[in-house]
């Protein structure tokens, strides 16, 4: 087990993605700490892993709540006594050009996909630093490496959030903490939802997946788990700093 008796904390970690890298996780044998806005969902992510005679806890969180994400944090510190792995994942879609979107939905991406990294991985650093060790895990998009259409504020703190992780690989990496970032292209979860209305519906998004995506198809939850296992190990020892796309040849 490549993650044995680590702990790691994952935002949005209901469904999905989320849900997906917490299980793996815990195959790799790592304590996690499973937080969702909804806290059945968590709850039952959890228990999941439990079934599987993993460890977990969950926890609902609002990944947009300074306070909250703050004292979660503190809490982890306290109890586990260390934070081995942050896995910010948390985040929002909203479709639109810059003439169909209003400026508070603009806030509103920039408030989860950009702002809410930001605490959450300043809540972990100081923890990580007097371990002298920890992997820090945020999600972009491959959004974050290519430009969609009429996708302005996904793009946008998709583009930032890269930038942002880059930055703090570089202040950090002689600490012995690595960052890096998550780029899935698309995977087949209610996270569509953006892309689908904006293409015109689930068919017209199906027929964008089948031609568009060299290796036509979608990827699943558990493909991306693998790369969520990879950047959290030892496996990315000597990986910081880099976007991980993982997304069929979309955006090249």
């Amino acid at each position: 087990m490549s993650l044995r008796d680590r702990v790691a904390l994952v935002t949005g970690a209901g469904a999905g993605i989320g849900r997906a890298g917490a299980l793996a996780l815990a195959r790799e044998g790592a304590v996690v700490v499973v937080t969702d806005l909804d806290g059945a969902r968590a709850a039952a992510v959890a228990g999941e892993i439990a079934a599987a005679h993993g460890r977990a806890e969950a926890r609902a969180l609002d990944a947009s709540d300074d306070g909250a994400v703050r004292a979660l944090v503190q809490d982890v510190a306290e109890r586990h006594g260390r934070l081995d792995v942050l896995h910010s994942h948390a985040g929002i879609q909203i479709p639109g050009r810059l003439e169909d979107i209003s400026a508070e939905q603009m806030d509103a991406s920039w408030r989860l996909n950009v702002r809410s990294h930001f605490v959450i991985v300043q809540a972990a650093m100081p923890m990580m630093r007097r371990q002298g060790r920890g992997s820090i895990i945020v999600t972009a998009s491959n959004s974050g490496v290519q430009y969609d259409r009429e996708m302005i504020a996904y793009c946008t703190t998709k583009h930032a959030v890269i930038a942002m992780v880059r930055q703090i690989a570089v202040d950090y990496a002689r600490h012995g903490i690595r960052c890096n970032a998550l780029c899935p292209g698309f995977i087949d979860t209610v996270f569509n939802r953006g892309f689908e209305a904006q293409m015109g519906g689930r068919s017209a998004l199906e027929g964008y997946v089948a031609n568009a995506i060299p290796m036509g198809r979608w990827g699943t939850p558990e493909e991306i788990a693998e790369g969520i296992v990879y950047l959290a190990s030892d496996r990315s020892s000597f990986m910081t700093g880099h976007a991980l796309v993982i997304d069929g040849a979309e955006s090249l």
